[in-house]
């Protein structure tokens, strides 16, 4: 293996936590909007998160 390989692999290597961390940041903040966006409809509708929890 030549000293490109080696380079290569490691930078491969470097970049998979990386973007790991990148998904799951994006994925917790698509969490967030799917929340807000069920508030914000719950609201149009004249009900509360609290109301959905009673009904329950």
């Amino acid at each position: 293996m030549n000293k490109f390989e080696l380079l290569s692999t490691a930078d491969s290597e470097n970049r998979t936590p990386k973007s790991k961390n990148n998904k799951r940041k994006w994925r917790e903040i698509e969490a967030i909007h799917d929340r807000q966006r069920l508030r914000q409809e719950l609201s149009e509708l004249g009900m509360s998160p609290e109301d959905q929890l009673e009904m329950l």
